[in-house]
């Protein structure tokens, strides 16, 4: 390892460095290593590098040309094969006129300084930290929805909305996860905990606002709060406590691996919860009002429901958003119906003074 190190270094001054070592076995090697074979073996290393550049300029929503200037840090930046690749995706020359061992010891110095109250007149260092993962909570079908992105700047403060899938629902768990995964079975589970006490009503009535606080120091308080009665609850987690740089960084690369797969399983997941929501509906509904139907008008509601039923399992999320749709055609004038009925019953034995 050592005689591979200074070859390297060798070569970046030098069209060739010479290695000389004894190996395990007691053989003597001998031979000299050229500035071109040694960019050809390192050139899949070199276009590794750059991965991560991208990715970072595309969270960041900029383009190669919207950097004013590329600063090198790290010895391995000396390397002519860097500098070039660097130059070519950029399409600028880096700025090598700072010492690349020394460029993070010096804004670290540089930043100590600024905390320690000796912030000079007209300067404007300003050191933003993020959040490294995204935060979120798990909805229906097991799918994890993102409240907080990635990248987000601390501290922060983001809220949604959400309600009740089943009828008289009275309570709601929150299961609050981090990941970049579209399934919460790929993500990483932080924290759990429940609204209770809420009035039952019809499902989707209920309003609950769930609200997710970063703090500078990256300690998270989620809060859930039922907006029509008031009950809430709330709980505060450290969503990267155990987890390294190296796992964070692993959680990205499936995250973009499996990326189309989980759009995939998204889409399937949500089709499966609409069909389910409409089906149970459906079903409701008739048990209340089916007297409203014709036979014939019943046994093609009775036979959408059961094409619904028939896919949700298939494994088609097109076919099954085609069923509910048509479940939903034929549905319509029976939803129509059942309005009228109601509002005939509020009218009864009320007299039209009464309603003005």
């Amino acid at each position: 390892m050592v005689k591979a190190r200074e070859a390297k270094e060798n070569l970046t001054l030098h069209a060739s460095a010479p290695i000389n070592a004894t190996l395990a076995d007691g053989t003597k090697v001998e031979l000299a290593l050229a500035a071109e074979t040694f960019t050809a073996i390192s050139a899949h290393l070199v276009a590794k590098t750059l991965g991560p550049v991208k990715r970072a300029l595309r969270d960041a929503g900029l383009a190669p040309s919207d950097v004013d200037g590329v600063v090198m840090v790290g010895g391995a930046t000396r390397m002519p094969q860097i500098q070039k690749a660097v130059a070519e995706f950029f399409g600028q020359p880096p700025l090598n006129n700072l010492d690349p061992d020394q460029v993070v010891a010096l804004g670290a110095a540089i930043q100590a300084n600024v905390l320690a109250g000796n912030r000079a007149v007209g300067d404007d260092w300003l050191l933003l930290d993020v959040i490294p993962l995204s935060l979120g909570l798990e909805t229906m079908g097991g799918l994890a929805e993102k409240i907080v992105p990635r990248n987000s700047t601390i501290p922060v403060t983001r809220a949604q909305e959400f309600t009740t899938f089943k009828e008289g629902q009275t309570a709601i768990a929150i299961h609050v996860v981090q990941g970049e995964r579209e399934r919460v079975a790929d993500c990483r589970s932080l924290a759990r905990f429940e609204v209770r006490g809420i009035p039952p009503m019809a499902a989707g009535a209920a309003r609950v606002k769930v609200t997710f606080q970063v703090d500078a120091d990256g300690l998270l308080s989620v809060s859930a709060r039922e907006e029509n009665s008031g009950v809430e609850a709330a709980i505060v987690v450290q969503p990267s406590y155990g987890l390294t740089d190296g796992e964070i960084a692993r959680m990205l690369r499936e995250s973009i691996a499996h990326a189309t797969d989980d759009i995939a399983a998204r889409a399937l997941a949500e089709a499966i919860v609409d069909a389910d929501q409409l089906v149970a509906a459906t079903r409701v509904a008739l048990a209340a009002d089916g007297d409203l139907l014709e036979p014939p008008a019943r046994q093609a509601i009775d036979d959408a429901i059961a094409a619904v039923t028939r896919l949700r399992d298939a494994g088609d999320p097109t076919a099954l958003v085609a069923a509910v749709e048509a479940l939903n055609r034929m549905t319509a004038e029976f939803a129509a119906q059942r309005m009228d009925r109601g509002v005939a019953r509020a009218l009864t034995g009320r007299r039209i003074d009464a309603l003005t």
